[in-house]
This record gives C-alpha cells, structure tokens and sequence, in this order.
C-alpha cells in the first residue's frame, strides 16, 4: 500500500510540475493576417504603427509579449484621451486574444496529450496516494497524528509556498489572464466536448479546476470521515452540486444557445444578478431567461428563510455552496488554522455584516441606474464608487485571493467566516428564527478540544459543551466535523421545535439543574 502511495505522490507531483511549467511552454508571433483577423478594423488603422515592432517577432513566452500588446494599446488610449478622442480609445481586451491566436509550440499543437498527462495522470496519482488510506489510516475515525507540526497544515514552508502559488494564480486569473493563455489552451479539448462551437476562457479553466479539486479531495474526505454518514452524504451532495450544477449545467445551457446560469448560486454572493446586463440578458431569452431571473429572486427571498428555518444554513453553506465545496474538501486539511480568539470574533462579526450592508447599498444603487437610466444616486456614480470596488474589493481580492490563497495561513472558511454577505444573510436568519441547534451532553464531555480543534468558523465549540449548552451560532455553517470528531458523542445536530433552542439547562454528571435569578 505504501508503494502505491509513493507511486501516486510521484505521479501527482509530475502532473503539477508539467501545470507550472507549461507557462512557458509556448512561443508567441504576431503576423500581419493575425492581427487583421482579430483587430477590428476601426481600430487597425490606429493600432497597427504601435504594434509595428511586434509584428512578426518571435517571443519566448507569454510575459514579454503580453506586456509589448498591453503597452501598445495603452500607448494609443493615452494620445487618444490627451486629445480627447474619445472615440478613439480602445476598450477591447487585444491582449488576450492576440496572446491566444499568436501561440505557437508544444501546448498549442498537443492539447489533448498535455491536458491528459496534466489532468487525467494528477487525478490518478492524487487517488493512489488517497485511497490507500482506507487500510493505513487503521479503523474509521478521526485521528489527529500530528497536525499541528505538519509543514504543509501547520504554517510551515509547504503551507507557504501553497498559499503563495493559489495567491499567484488568483492574481493571474482575475486580473492578468493573458498570462495564462497556456493554461487556457490545455482545457480546450474538454471545452469542446461540452460545447464544440466554443473555445475555452479563463472562466473555463477556473471552474474545471475548481470542480477538479472538489470531486479529486471530496474522495479524501469521504475516506478520511467514513465513520460518519452525515460527512459522507455532505461531501457527495457538494460534489454532485459542484459538477452538475456549478460546472456542466451552465455549458449544457449556452450549447443550447440559453443563457449561462447557475441554479444553485444567488444574490448577494451572485452580486452581479441585478447588473443591467444581467437582467437584460434573462428577460431578453424568452420563457426560460424569465424563469432563471425569477427563480433567481425566489431562491434569496423565500428558499433563504425556509430552508434556513427547517435546516439551518447548512443546507447551503454545507450541501450545495461552491464555495463550502472547495472549503470542505481541497481545504479540509487546513480546517484547524482558524482563530477561534474572541479577537477573531469580534472583527468577523462586524466585518460579515459590513459586506452585507455594503452588498445591499450597491444593489440598491446598481436597481436605482437600471429602472431610471441614471448613474448617478445622490450625486453619486453607482457604477465607479459603488459597483467597481465591490467587484474589485469583495467579488476578486477578498473571496478569491484571499479566501482561498489564505487556506494554509487562515484556515479554509475565511472567505464564509469574514467576508460573504450570503453567509451573513443565511446567518441571521439560523440566529433568530431556525429550528437548527447543536445540542450538547455536558456530563459526557472530557474537554479533549476535538471539536473546537476542527471548527473551521472558528467556534470555541468545547466552551458550550462543558456547560451542556446548546450552540446557537449564526456563523456556524452545520458542517458537523465537531460531532464527527468528538470520541464521547456529546455534540449532536438537530432540526427541533424553536422552543428551547437558548437557555439550556446547565448538565453535570447525568443529572441537571436550571440556574435561576
């Protein structure tokens, strides 16, 4: 068992050191027919003296090339805005299909061989050195061997250099995709067996990675937690989410020349729904484009309260979020790094609900411009003080770079934990008016910190079971690792009456008692 494990780890590490190095596996020229069929012809005439030193020039790689289109491009917008031709300034994103049609080499001319030795061959690799686990790892249950001193899941250099290169793709992804264009290119083989008339783009390749890591590491934690069939159940519920309806849904919906949508995913986490493009889009595609807006108000408004009043927030944040699906599974190994310091508690409740009000109050602005036609609310341009910073600020920096570049530093549920607004929502509403609690026998608790250990929201959840009281959090997102890891069964999640959920009795031994004034 063993040597498969090594054999699969070698695999594994081949298939990412290809991913990494095929960023440089291509060269890039620009030749006169390929700038004339991907320019438009307005913009020929202006741009092609700017880009005169690089026509026909070979590069070596992406980053050079890139940086000679950006600076042309930009070259040309500064004269046109010092002049004030406005008409003149160039809006398109050149750099990044240039980029694409100009590649030459290995990755362009072998797709489907890189895309199988990077994809297929890691896949492999990763469960050979998983499943073997099932035998090695002893008897189901959970086992702590060392978390803390790992140097991949405790802080140490491997857990550096992961949070570094997820940082380093995030950054290239939402803000320099041109660079990628390589990575782009291997995932188009998939792309066309989903929808042959399309070719594969940055948002592409982030959502098979994406679904990649969550079916890849979901085999982890249903082998890891197999002793508990509510783990087991989670892990595959978010799992089917993710690929189905995050993933191949959407794609199935534009080969059918319907609008991309995805289902499962509302306002305000899917902050651009009300953006008049958006809903431009979904009332223009005829019956099904009103459903998609329509179901898309239902599920926030009425789903929201509903399910939250009968199951808690973990029917989202637990079983369908992408989100909590990449956080319980490619992040599972990191779950004990969040802080669970009053501190940390004291700034998470006010900055969840500070991105909540700020969801709300760009929303607001965003509706205001779209039923009046006006950019401005109270002299204010909803578009460059309202919508932008929350797309750059909470949409890119805050949910993707951090929230998940952060995994080895902060724990896996940062983004869930400080920063969603849907989260904030669906807590307030498990806080207030919810059947969910996580009911606690004191007299059976030994104070091991299991549970508190493996809370990834940062609850001190062994602070409530030595008291025997129940854990109303709004926070809490119903994972049910605390239960699953606790050795005596003191934790149990439960959907009952509303009556009885705050002021528990406090339990010692068997036996209770109701401490009165």
């Amino acid at each position: 068992m063993k040597a498969i494990r090594y054999t699969g780890l070698i695999l594994f590490l081949f298939s990412l050191g290809l991913f990494l190095g095929s960023f440089f596996m291509s060269s890039f020229t620009l030749t006169e027919d390929t700038f004339k069929e991907i320019v438009k012809a307005e913009h020929q005439e202006i741009l092609q003296p700017a880009l005169s030193s690089v026509i026909d020039k070979e590069y070596a790689h992406s980053i050079p090339f890139v940086n000679d289109i950006q600076g042309a491009v930009e070259k040309v917008n500064e004269e046109a805005r010092a002049k004030q031709q406005w008409d003149k300034v160039i809006y398109d994103d050149y750099a990044g299909s240039l980029t694409r049609a100009s590649a030459k080499g290995y990755v362009p001319n072998n797709k489907l061989l890189v895309f199988l030795l990077i994809y297929v061959v890691g896949a492999l690799g990763a469960l050979m050195f998983i499943v073997p686990q099932i035998k090695l790892s002893g008897p189901p249950g959970i086992k702590n061997n060392h978390i803390f001193q790992h140097a991949l899941n405790s802080r140490g250099w491997m857990g550096i250099v992961t949070g570094a290169l997820l940082i380093g793709f995030y950054i290239l992804l939402y803000f320099f995709p041109a660079y990628i264009t390589n990575w782009i290119i291997i995932v188009d083989p998939l792309q066309k067996l989903i929808n042959p008339s399309a070719t594969s783009s940055q948002w592409f390749l982030y959502g098979f990675l994406y679904t990649f890591a969550v079916l890849v590491m979901g085999v982890r934690m249903i082998i890891k937690y197999r002793h508990s069939k509510y783990q087991i159940f989670r892990t595959c519920s978010v799992m089917f989410f993710q690929l189905a309806f995050a993933f191949l849904l959407p794609e199935i919906l534009v080969r059918l020349n319907q609008p991309y949508f995805d289902f499962k995913n509302m306002w305000p986490l899917d902050y651009d729904f009300f953006d008049a493009w958006h809903i431009n889009t979904l009332t223009s595609s005829g019956g099904i484009g009103i459903f998609m807006f329509v179901w898309g108000i239902t599920l926030f408004a009425v789903g929201v309260p509903v399910f939250v009043y009968f199951f808690g927030k973990r029917w989202y944040c637990s079983w369908v979020c992408g989100c909590g699906g990449l956080a319980e599974t490619a992040g599972d190994p990191f779950r004990h790094l969040s802080d669970k310091s009053l501190k940390a508690w004291q700034i998470e409740r006010y900055l969840v609900h500070a991105v909540l009000v700020f969801a709300v109050i760009m929303t607001i602005g965003v509706l205001y411009t779209f039923i009046t036609g006006s950019n401005t609310i109270l002299g204010i341009d909803t578009y460059t003080y309202l919508r932008k910073p929350y797309g750059f600020a909470i949409g890119s920096i805050f949910s993707g770079v951090v929230g998940t570049g952060f995994y080895p530093l902060m724990g896996n549920r940062v983004w869930c934990r400080f920063g969603c607004p849907l989260a904030a929502y669906l807590g307030l509403v498990q806080r207030f008016k919810s059947r969910f609690r996580i009911t606690t026998n004191g007299g059976q608790c030994i104070s091991c910190g299991n549970c508190s250990t493996y809370c990834e929201m940062g609850i001190d959840v062994r602070w409530y079971a030595q008291r025997g009281q129940n854990i109303v959090r709004s926070s809490c997102v119903g994972c049910g690792v605390c239960s699953a890891v606790c050795p005596r069964g003191v934790l149990n999640l439960e959907n009952r009456n509303e009556d009885g959920r705050f002021n528990q009795p406090i339990l010692l031994g068997n036996d209770s008692f109701t401490v009165t004034k």
